[in-house]
C-alpha cells in the first residue's frame, strides 16, 4: 500500500516529537515536518535535524518573522487585541500563519493531509482546523493528540521508547509556546490556579522583586500606529520587538496569570510573559486617547473586543476580521507620534506622549494665562446637552396621577 503524505507542523516539543513515528505507525504515512520560525529562541536547525532523525522524509524552517510581526502582530496592535482583555494573543495570532505556510507546503508537495499536535481540550487545535479548511478545503487536518488517548507521561515514555529526546521530563512537566510576542507556559503545578506560579516557570522575566532598584524608559516612535523606533534608534517591526522584550523583561514587566475561557467551553490556567505586548499595547492606546476623537476611541473598544475574540477563536482568515481589519487600518491615519513608557519591578506605566496631530490643545486645557476657553459659552452648551433630559423630567411630573387625599384619623 502507498503511504499518503503528510505535512506535519513540527516544533520539535513532545507533542510534535511523538507524532512522527505514531503517523507513520498508525497512518502509514510519509510525514514532512515544517517548522516555521516566527521568533521562538531556539536553534532551528537542530530542530530540522531532530524531525530528520525521528522519522521525517524530509524537514523545512521557514523564516516567517518578519512575516509575523507586520502581517498579524501590527494589525492585532493596532487593534489593541487583548483577550478578556488581559491576553496580547501571541500564541493565537501565531497558529493562522503557521497554518497558511503548511497549506502552502501541502500544496507544492502534493500531500493529502496536514497535521498538528494539538490536544482535543485547547484552542490551537481550532485555529489551525479552521484556517486549513478556510485556505484549502480540500486537505484534510489530523491531530494524532486527538486520536492517541497518552496522558503526558505516556507520551514521554513512548518518546524514550522510540529514542527521540524531548524537553520535557517527569521532573520538569512543563509545556511552552514561545514567538515574538509572549511566552506561554501551561502544566504541571500550573494546572492548580490557586498555586502561585513558582519562579521556575518564567523564562522571560526577571522576577519582580529582583528586578533593578531604577526604573527603566522604553521611548517607542508610532507611524500610522506602527512602531518604528526605540529610545531613538530605528529599527524594523520584528527587531523592536526582540529588544524590548529584553528590555522591559529585564524590569519584570510582561507577566500574565490569567483564568482563560477556553474556546471549547472550559476555563484554564495560563501563564504568559509578553513584556514586549505589554509595553506596546499600553503606548500605542496612549497615543490614540491623544490623537483620536472620544466618539471613534468608544466604538474602536467595541471593535478591539470583537476583533480579539475572532483571533482567540480561530477565525482569522474570515469576511467579518476583514472588515474588521479594514476599520482598524482607517482610524490609524493620525496615529504617529512618540510615546514614553517606565519599567519598574514589574509596571508598565506611561508616563509622556507626543504627536503632530494631538486634540490635547494647551490652550484650551490649561487654567492659567493663555486660556484660550469661552467659560461664558458652557451654559447655553449645557442647556441645550440637557434638554432632552429637562423634557423628560417635565412631562413626567404633569402626567403623574395626583395623590389619593390621606384619610383622617379619629379619636
Amino acid at each position: 500500500m502507498t503511504p499518503s503524505k503528510i505535512v506535519l507542523a513540527y516544533s520539535g516539543g513532545l507533542d510534535t516529537s511523538v507524532a512522527i513515528p505514531w503517523l507513520q505507525e498508525h497512518r502509514n504515512a510519509d510525514v514532512v515536518a515544517v517548522t516555521v520560525d516566527v521568533g521562538q529562541p531556539v536553534d532551528l536547525e537542530a530542530v530540522r535535524r531532530k524531525a530528520i532523525s525521528s522519522g521525517a522524509v524530509n524537514a523545512f524552517v521557514l523564516d516567517a518573522r518578519q512575516e509575523f510581526a507586520e502581517e498579524f502582530i501590527g494589525p492585532a496592535l493596532r487593534a489593541n487585541a487583548l483577550y478578556e482583555g488581559v491576553y496580547p494573543l501571541s500564541t493565537a495570532l501565531a497558529r493562522p500563519l503557521i497554518a497558511r505556510h503548511l497549506v502552502e507546503v501541502a500544496q507544492r508537495e502534493h500531500a493529502q493531509y496536514v497535521a498538528h499536535g494539538c490536544t482535543g481540550k485547547g484552542n490551537d487545535q481550532v485555529r489551525f482546523d479552521l484556517s486549513t479548511t478556510s485556505l484549502a478545503p480540500e486537505l484534510e487536518v489530523v491531530a494524532p493528540a486527538r486520536e492517541w488517548g497518552m496522558s503526558r507521561e505516556e507520551e514521554i515514555a513512548f518518546a524514550e521508547a522510540h529514542g527521540i529526546p524531548v524537553p520535557a521530563t517527569r521532573q520538569s512537566p512543563y509545556s511552552t509556546d514561545e514567538n515574538l510576542w509572549g511566552r506561554s507556559v501551561e502544566c504541571g503545578i500550573l494546572e492548580d490556579p490557586a498555586v502561585e506560579p513558582p519562579e521556575e516557570a518564567f523564562g522571560w522575566t526577571t522576577a519582580p522583586a529582583q528586578a533593578p532598584n531604577d526604573p527603566g524608559y522604553a521611548n517607542i516612535r508610532f507611524d500610522h500606529g506602527v512602531p518604528v523606533a526605540l529610545n531613538g534608534r530605528p529599527s524594523p517591526f520584528h527587531s523592536l520587538i526582540v529588544d524590548l522584550n529584553q528590555l522591559a523583561g529585564a524590569h519584570g514587566v510582561g507577566r500574565i496569570d490569567h483564568l482563560e475561557s477556553r474556546v471549547v467551553g472550559i476555563k484554564s490556567r495560563e501563564v504568559y510573559e509578553c513584556p514586549a505586548a505589554t509595553v506596546l499595547i499600553a503606548a500605542h492606546q496612549a497615543l490614540e486617547a491623544l490623537v483620536l476623537p472620544r466618539d471613534l476611541l468608544d466604538f474602536k473598544r467595541a471593535v478591539e473586543q470583537r476583533y480579539a475574540q475572532l483571533v482567540y477563536d480561530g477565525l482569522w482568515f474570515t469576511p467579518l476580521k476583514g472588515a474588521l481589519d479594514a476599520f482598524v487600518s482607517a482610524t490609524q491615519d493620525r496615529v504617529s507620534g512618540e510615546v514614553a513608557v517606565k519599567l519598574f519591578k514589574g509596571s508598565a506605566r506611561v508616563t509622556g506622549r507626543r504627536s503632530p496631530h494631538a486634540l490635547y490643545q494647551s490652550g484650551l486645557a490649561t487654567y492659567s494665562s493663555g486660556d484660550r476657553y469661552r467659560q461664558q459659552m458652557a451654559e447655553g452648551f449645557i442647556y441645550v446637552w440637557g434638554l432632552p433630559a429637562r423634557t423628560w423630567a417635565a412631562v413626567g411630573a404633569t402626567s403623574r396621577p395626583p395623590l389619593a387625599p390621606t384619610a383622617k384619623s379619629h379619636p
